[in-house]
């Protein structure tokens, strides 16, 4: 049972991230408890002093919900045990934030069930829109901004087209953001979004999207706003790997790619007419974004998406011109990021980045939102409640092989289509389901909500399967940030193989199995999957991946499903990784 309001305040427990002492506040009243988790002063008022609110990847999800951080996040090569690669008990002691606490469950996977059922649930446009009007009451003319991953990753955000989001985003006061899974719903709907509904009222802002036929900017490279007299340039950069990671015909007129040059440019030009702080709104992924940093000089703060990573420090990356702040606001409206800047001499003098985690149980609902998600979600709510079975244990996605929501997503696979084998793409969205819980169709869609879910059964010969896992490894642990696309490794049903991250390229994929017997390189399996991103597969008639998970779920008996055995690959060379815990 979660517990009260008060109750949930009184023991919210110590916590010291990044200089929040709450310690003090562990006994006292509940108003005084929360005033020391979201009462955060500016660094300063007046000239000279800078606030960008930041928030990212909440995937559609306008309700709070439970998600479970990863407890594997693996850093390799230069990233070893640096963030955002530390997970548990190691990121606990690198922020300093004591165990057991309601900060500890925001921020790691530790003792995850029992945790949620203490702390509750997290995020919900309604609570989230408390605490951006609280802080930008505090901080006049601070600027929210949205990363991206904001119009994909729920059932009605797909029935809507993004409708839903957008009104959302209007009224919570998004001013500036950037994206990725938004170019999915193709490029007549972006850009009827950003022309229509955005106009006057949000720029979408992208210096590395170009037209494919005479590279021209397709949206503005970056926006420059005054905040308390300070000239603020902020530069968007979309997930530079889009027609790759996403299907190409969905943005078949439009170039992607990370393009550090166009961003020296963008940010010199943003300085040269007067901009004081230069702030990049960022869907790369922060590895990405750390090695950007190092490269492109004036960059004050990069405020980072893609990879989902919940990061309570700035971290400081020297380059030829300074020094450059990157950070990462985690993801599913879970976390608000809080930049503080002080401005003197046309520099930033010192800053102040607090990750504030937005617990439902705390924070009260602002009416006018949660008005507004009821009216959108009235439309579907019989659909979206009907129970399709009950789990028997937890079910998350989040990690770099495999969760127990893709799990049931491949055992599903198999049975309906009689495969041996199933992938599920690696994506890191998806909410978290506690044993007991009811598997509603909301829930089940926070998987599989995508504009191209068709279910498809390949015949693989052993050694395209082990072609295909070697290149998505090599996507995930390439030790060039530049090489890397931000997903995790592909999901695998019926199959088992060792993997070892440190190997080179072609050589990380090992003892491919199935049933316990070797995979023969040149025998052909059934291999089921889903998502695919050629339009061949598009107009094929293929079912959508729902329609057979939900038949599945159906037709479990008694109506419940049982834990999931979770297929992971035996890992090698990573004894004493701390990426790798509870």
């Amino acid at each position: 049972m979660n517990l009260g309001r008060r109750e949930y305040l009184q023991v919210l427990g110590a916590a010291a991230v990044a200089g929040m002492a709450l310690g003090r506040h562990e006994q006292t009243d509940a108003a005084q408890a929360e005033s020391a988790l979201y009462d955060l002063p500016p660094l300063g008022r007046g000239p000279g002093f800078v606030s960008l609110l930041h928030m990212t990847d909440c995937h559609a999800q306008l309700l709070p919900i439970h998600f479970r951080e990863p407890s594997v996040n693996l850093g390799v090569g230069s990233m070893h045990g640096q963030m955002p690669h530390l997970v548990g008990e190691h990121l606990l002691r690198a922020a300093g934030i004591p165990a057991g606490t309601a900060l500890a469950h925001a921020y790691t996977s530790i003792d995850f069930e029992r945790a949620a059922r203490r702390f509750g649930k997290v995020g919900g446009f309604a609570h989230l829109a408390t605490l951006v009007r609280r802080l930008k009451a505090a901080r006049p003319g601070a600027l929210l901004l949205d990363g991206g991953d904001t119009w994909q990753g729920s059932a009605t955000a797909l029935w809507t087209q993004a409708q839903d989001m957008v009104d959302a985003c209007k009224a919570l006061g998004v001013d500036i953001m950037t994206g990725h899974w938004e170019f999915t719903y193709g490029m007549k709907r972006v850009t009827e979004i950003v022309e229509r509904d955005f106009k006057g009222r949000i720029d979408f802002v992208a210096q590395n999207v170009k037209t494919a036929d005479f590279g021209d900017p397709v949206f503005p490279p970056y926006v420059i706003r005054e905040i308390n007299g300070t000239p603020v340039a902020i530069v968007g950069q979309a997930f530079p790997y889009t027609p790759i990671a996403n299907p190409r015909y969905m943005v078949a007129d439009w170039a992607f790619g990370i393009r550090d040059d166009d961003m020296q440019k963008a940010v010199d030009e943003a300085r040269g007419i007067g901009a004081q702080v230069v702030a990049v709104l960022s869907h790369n992924g922060m590895d990405v974004d750390l090695k950007m940093a190092s490269r492109v000089r004036g960059i004050d703060v990069i405020l980072g998406g893609h990879t989902h990573d919940g990061v309570p420090v700035a971290v400081p990356v020297r380059n030829a011109g300074g020094i450059t702040l990157v950070t990462n606001s985690g993801s599913n409206g879970k976390f608000l990021g809080v930049m503080d800047l002080e401005v003197r001499g046309g520099r930033v003098a010192s800053h102040r980045w607090r990750l504030l985690p937005v617990f439902a149980n705390v924070l009260a609902p602002d009416p006018d939102m949660a008005a507004l998600v009821a009216r959108v979600r009235a439309p579907f709510e019989s659909r979206l409640r009907e129970t399709l079975a009950v789990s028997d244990g937890l079910l998350y996605r989040r990690g770099n092989f495999n969760g127990s929501w893709d799990q049931l997503v491949c055992d599903a696979l198999m049975d309906t289509q009689g495969a041996e084998i199933a992938f599920s793409p690696g994506f890191r969205w998806g909410t978290s389901l506690l044993p007991g819980q009811a598997i509603t169709r909301e829930l089940m869609m926070d998987q599989l909500a995508i504009t191209y879910p068709h279910a498809t059964v390949t015949p693989m010969t052993g050694e395209t399967i082990r072609t295909v896992l070697e290149d998505v490894a090599d996507n995930l642990f390439n030790p060039d940030p530049y090489y890397q696309q931000g997903g995790d490794m592909v999901r695998v049903g019926g199959l088992t193989y060792t993997l070892d991250p440190a190997a080179r390229m072609g050589a990380r994929i090992s003892d491919m199995r199935l049933g316990g017997r070797p995979i023969e390189a040149g025998k052909t399996y059934r291999v089921a999957g889903w998502a695919p991103v050629s339009e061949e597969a598009a107009g094929a008639g293929l079912k959508p991946v729902w329609d057979l998970v939900e038949s599945w779920l159906k037709a479990q008996p008694g109506g419940r499903v049982a834990p999931r055995r979770i297929n992971t690959p035996r890992l090698l060379s990573v004894g004493g990784n701390p990426g790798l815990g509870g």
